[in-house]
């Protein structure tokens, strides 16, 4: 699925040259692929769901892979839809739930004796929720007998208010499969044994059947999630209408997107920020060692939204009126060298995947003195950073006010890292 994906980059680099663009028509086909991208994002959660139910009825090393295998191939679609982030609040309010990292991993189940403990910061760091049955919270005493999605999303996910307590979504279950990567910046993923699924002398690590039943609970609630952004992208739900409601915002909202997720969220926190750290914890899909997957998908999902176009998991092809149209009708040249900026992009993601794919994976890139894999993230970095002022170039084309895109430490004031 992966590599089908990734030969459809061809076919979007290549394009169509655009039509006459027309706002309502530009906002439908915006919303259409986001429809399309959350139901394929929907349909691979229910894959997921239906993986980890074979793996709890009969653990092994062949079913941990399969489940595996489906939590990468879930991605793929997710990871286009984040350019739908930060322009559009129904979805920002929404987010956190199904993609929130990094994570205090102990907050769900045993870690290394050297992880660490509850400290001033996150005194539930090291909680170990699948271990204990009854804790206390904030003053309160929490049942946890019973393992269940509204424990999860109610009661453990940022609790006490600290965003590393993640107890729900995508790497919450990648957690629960993998396990932590011990690794460092050398080769090599999580490597959980399929016996911590194991039931009665087989079970490894203690508290199998617990383990399964948040398993179960997280990959539910994922399920339900998905389903609740799908309809709010379909006819009648309300982020197709709020895109609508007002058609200059709706201009914003896309805008906003593409250069909040291509600027500070990519370039700078997924990115930069692992570079100038040397540090494998900052890797996005860190247990499973998919990052340069996420990174080419986040990329790819800026560039559907631009030239209008989404190739669906089952190569069905979602495209329209887009903003290339309408930035072209303005100043063919802004589009052009938008265009090439977002391809150049997708590029130099492709070169961070296919080094991943043949070994040296986005770990080995961020090791420090590491300079081909540091060359490798940089030039990515830097072509994010070029597309960006491309993106407020078009902004300031179509004369669009309010558009403000998110920044980060790493690129605007980098010294602070270290403070």
């Amino acid at each position: 699925m992966i590599r089908a994906s990734t030969a459809a980059v061809a076919l979007l680099i290549a394009g169509a040259a655009p039509a006459m663009a027309g706002k309502t028509e530009i906002l439908t086909n915006y919303a259409n692929i986001a429809r399309a991208g959350y139901e394929d994002s929907l349909i691979k959660a229910r894959e997921l769901k239906g993986a980890v139910e074979a793996l709890l009825a009969d653990p092994s090393a062949e079913t941990l892979a399969t489940a595996r295998s489906v939590w990468i191939e879930s991605r793929v679609p997710y990871q286009q839809t984040e350019v739908y982030r930060f322009g559009n609040p129904i979805v920002d309010d929404w987010e956190g739930k199904v993609n929130a990292w990094p994570l205090d991993e102990g907050l769900i189940d045993y870690v290394q004796g050297g992880y660490g403990g509850a400290t001033d910061q996150n005194p539930y760091a090291a909680l170990n929720v699948i271990a204990t049955p009854s804790f206390t919270l904030s003053g309160e005493t929490i049942d946890a007998t019973d393992i269940t999605p509204s424990l999860l999303e109610n009661q453990l996910h940022e609790a006490d208010a600290v965003e590393a307590n993640v107890a729900t979504g995508y790497h919450a279950i990648e957690f629960l499969l993998w396990g932590q990567d011990l690794n460092g910046t050398d080769a090599g993923a999580g490597n959980r044994p399929w016996t911590d699924f194991s039931s009665g002398d087989d079970c490894t690590n203690g508290n199998c059947d617990r383990r399964g039943d948040y398993l179960t609970a997280a990959t539910n609630l994922l399920v339900s999630d998905l389903e609740w952004m799908t309809a709010q992208w379909g006819d009648g739900g309300a982020a197709r209408k709020a895109v609508h409601a007002d058609e200059e915002a709706g201009i914003v909202a896309m805008l906003t997107g593409m250069g909040s997720l291509s600027y500070g969220e990519q370039a700078g926190e997924r990115m930069k920020l692992g570079v100038m750290l040397n540090d494998p914890e900052e890797e996005h899909d860190c247990f499973s060692d998919n990052t340069h997957n996420s990174h080419f998908y986040d990329g790819l999902g800026i560039r559907n939204v631009y030239v209008g176009e989404y190739v669906r998991i089952d190569g069905r092809v979602v495209s329209g009126e887009s903003l290339s149209s309408l930035v072209a009708e303005a100043n063919p040249e802004v589009d052009a060298a938008l265009r090439n900026d977002l391809n150049q992009t997708m590029v130099e993601l492709g070169q961070i995947k296919a080094a991943a794919e043949a070994g040296f994976s986005y770990d080995m890139m961020l090791a420090r003195g590491n300079k081909a894999g540091e060359t490798l993230i940089m030039d990515a970095v830097n072509a994010l950073v070029e597309q960006t002022r491309s993106i407020e170039r078009a902004v300031a084309t179509l004369g669009v006010e309010k558009v403000g895109f998110e920044g980060s430490d790493s690129l605007d004031n980098p010294d602070s890292v270290f403070q």
